[in-house]
């Protein structure tokens, strides 16, 4: 497990609310007799008589067509081993996951207990009419090659192994841009594969079936070069035999062009790589720890390329660029099986997607990092939402040129359209954010910091590289319970602060007395405010510019902790504090405001509060469309109570805004289509993704009740308008909220520093 996450934090996630990552859910309604009688008897013997006449027609007529099984035995798990097929139940869930993420494709898992490849397969076989399907997960070599053979053979539907073919289709991408890089031609390079197991092996012959000389690629095991002499082969290794005389990785590396790696943590030794050929290409594919690590790579051969299978790198090997994608297309032209083509095919359009200029969504999303066609980008990022339309199209139409196309695709450009509205456009938001933080990391201030929760989330914060991280609170206490939970209580990076003998508590008592002194303060309250407060030590921290953003709350009602912070921190300049709510669900994100501080806004407060809100959105990358909530349409019906919104309209259009807006209007309306299209007047284009809400009562309601029972995520209230980026999180959040709570502030640093990106028509 990475240093970065606590066990304890793991176990949460998988068993918080539901255990499990997932569940099933309806696609037909079922709230009346009827439609009972339709889904189930006696209707559904209808579409079960046109099944047995055409077995084709289950694709029309079940979830089949949608439908992968990942399926796996637990004998190769992740970098566990074998811990068994119940075991591996986390994972497959989690593959389950990322194809309805990024594909829209239904994954179940099964995990079948048995090591014997025949039981296995046999398992497999006479459930295979069930899917669209099948992929395979972490099952050791060289049973899966023996597996996935006879399922394909056995079954008329894909037969995909990710292990293998998953590594080898994203490394061949990123190869076959490194080449071009450094002019190179794929058939005129010498190239190691460090690693004979199902990945390395997979590498191999893809590389061969795309033109790669066989006797170009060396293939070493534990035992070193795997060579023509060598009689303790099994017949997989044996098929990349080669005639050399070299017998070590070392002796292998000398002078060869490319290197990869899918063994273990450094194999790659510093002098290995000093003696490669000028411009090496590196692909250190080991997790979690590469063979060998871009700093150290980069100190010796700094003409290299290199490629790690880690997020924290450039050019990350992720299969996640590769398996949701295949079997998209697959799925898509109804293909009986996965080819070589389809393969190749997916290999080539992953690459040449790298050389395409980067649309500035998804430079967004990684902001400050080089995404642009070289050496540090050869590999398209996971969240790039071209993925689906680029790779999807392209082994659809492999499968339809290689005949194993049951359902050819006829329209290309309708294809492209349905592909982009499966995009979840909205859940990779929180994924922005994390990755703008991360290039531009910030110093945080943990105001609770004597919490366990705090604590771990205060860690995280810093090995995640968001940046360094402040605990307050009594030192002895804070190193006991960082002790008591395993952490190093030396780690640099997270410092622990107690406001009582902090050497800057006369400086903050005068900040603080200079804002307190004409509200009833004396010296000797702010005094003790600082040293017995922590709420007013962090935030007094943050004021002077020793940290960058607070977060705090779990321990205190929220409206004593915006009273603390109100005392030291400033609204900005030409702007109102409020509380800002976002729900994401799978179709849609919605803002909605205020939820936490202004009572019954005025006309104005509602006017300011919705450009801010669009200022907000726009940031996270949405196109504002706002929405003015009333009980009335339009005046209708004409009661008291709306001329709020109406004189908040009037100031809208006085201040020329760059973005839609339109009110007074029922919640239905702004959010559903066909009601809006009812009034062809409206400003709206589309349905509202921001609403503003007539008073705090409705805006908190609202917001907790789509929480609990709206089907998505709600994050915040989220305060904005202080000058310093302060968040108050819910009593008793937990570690993945705290830190939530603390990307969006740290987020909140960058967006108050550009002051050219703002829509404000004061």
């Amino acid at each position: 497990m990475p240093k970065s996450l606590h066990p304890k934090d793991a176990l949460n996630f998988h068993s918080k609310g539901k255990p499990g990552k997932l569940e099933i859910s309806p696609t037909k309604p079922l709230s009346t007799a009827r439609d009972l009688s339709l889904a189930y008897s006696p209707g559904v013997a209808v579409p079960c008589l046109e099944i047995e006449k055409n077995s084709a027609a289950a694709y029309d007529y079940t979830s089949k067509g949608n439908m992968v099984a990942v399926i796996s035995n637990g004998t190769a798990v992740l970098g566990l081993g074998n811990i068994g097929a119940l075991a591996s139940k986390p994972v497959m869930e989690g593959k389950a996951v990322l194809f309805k993420r990024f594909a829209d494709i239904d994954g179940i898992d099964l995990e079948v207990s048995t090591e014997d490849p025949d039981e296995f397969i046999n398992s497999v076989k006479v459930l295979g009419k069930t899917w669209g399907g099948i992929n395979l997960e972490d099952i050791k070599a060289p049973e899966c090659f023996i597996i996935e053979e006879r399922l394909s053979e056995l079954l008329d539907i894909p037969v995909f192994h990710d292990d293998q073919h998953g590594t080898a289709i994203i490394a061949a991408a990123g190869l076959i841009n490194a080449l071009d890089i450094t002019n190179r031609t794929i058939d005129n390079f010498t190239m190691v594969v460090n690693g004979a197991g199902a990945a390395g092996i997979a590498c191999a012959e893809l590389l061969n079936a795309m033109g790669i000389p066989k006797n170009n690629i060396i293939m070493c095991d534990t035992k070193g070069v795997i060579h023509r002499e060598r009689t303790n082969l099994n017949q997989w290794k044996s098929a990349h035999a080669i005639a050399t005389k070299k017998r070590s990785l070392a002796e292998a590396l000398d002078g060869a062009d490319v290197a990869f790696g899918l063994s273990v943590k450094g194999a790659f030794t510093k002098e290995m790589m000093k003696k490669m050929a000028p411009n090496p290409i590196v692909f250190a594919m080991a997790n979690p720890d590469p063979e060998i690590t871009p700093e150290e790579l980069y100190e010796i051969r700094p003409d290299a390329i290199i490629a790690t299978g880690r997020s924290d790198y450039p050019n990350q090997v992720n299969n996640v660029l590769g398996f949701p994608f295949i079997f998209r297309g697959a799925l898509d032209a109804r293909a009986s099986r996965i080819n070589m083509e389809m393969k190749i095919a997916a290999t080539n359009a992953l690459a040449q997607l790298a050389r395409q200029d980067v649309p500035d969504e998804v430079a967004a999303a990684y902001s400050g990092a080089e995404l642009h066609y070289g050496p540090q980008y050869i590999i398209p990022t996971p969240f790039d939402p071209r993925l689906i339309t680029t790779i999807a199209p392209a082994v659809a139409k492999a499968a339809a040129d290689s005949g194993v196309a049951q359902k050819p695709i006829k329209d290309d450009l309708k294809y492209h359209r349905e592909l982009a509205m499966r995009l979840d456009q909205t859940a990779s938001m929180i994924q922005m954010i994390s990755s703008r933080v991360k290039d531009n990391p910030k110093k945080m201030v943990f105001a609770e910091g004597e919490e366990e929760r705090i604590i771990r989330a205060a860690y995280q914060w810093h090995k995640a590289g968001y940046g360094d991280s402040i605990l307050i609170g009594r030192k002895s206490s804070v190193l006991q319970a960082i002790k008591s939970l395993g952490l190093n209580p030396t780690l640099k990076g997270v410092e622990i602060l107690n406001a009582k003998i902090s050497k800057h508590n006369d400086h903050y008592a005068d900040f603080l007395y200079s804002r307190l002194h004409r509200s009833g303060f004396l010296k000797r309250d702010c005094i003790r405010l600082i040293n017995q407060d922590r709420n007013s030590f962090a935030a007094c921290i943050v004021a002077n510019g020793d940290a960058d953003a607070m977060v705090t709350g779990t321990t205190r009602n929220y409206y004593a902790n915006l009273k603390d912070i109100q005392r030291v921190i400033s609204i900005k300049k030409e702007k109102i504090l409020f509380g800002l709510s976002i729900m994401i669900t799978r179709t849609r994100t919605l803002f909605i405001a205020d939820s936490t501080v202004i009572h019954t806004p005025t006309s104005e407060q509602l006017a300011d509060i919705a450009i801010q809100t669009a200022n907000e959105a726009k940031a996270l990358g949405h196109t504002p469309r706002v929405a003015l909530l009333s009980f009335a349409n339009f005046g209708n019906p004409t009661m008291e109570g709306t001329e709020r919104i109406h004189e908040a309209i009037e100031i809208l259009n006085k201040r020329n805004v760059d973005f839609e807006y339109d009110g007074e209007m029922s919640a239905d309306v702004a959010l559903n289509k066909e009601l809006l299209e009812l009034y062809p007047f409206s400003g709206l284009s589309e349905p509202a993704n921001i609403l503003i809400m007539p008073g705090l009562h409705s805006a908190n309601i609202a917001a907790k009740l789509l929480g609990q029972v709206g089907g998505g995520e709600v994050i915040g209230p989220l305060l904005t308008g202080f000058s310093k980026p302060i968040q108050i999180m819910p009593i008793g959040a937990n570690v993945s909220e705290i830190l939530k709570y603390a990307i969006f502030a740290a987020h909140e640093v960058k967006i108050n520093s550009k002051t050219n990106n703002k829509i404000n028509a004061r």
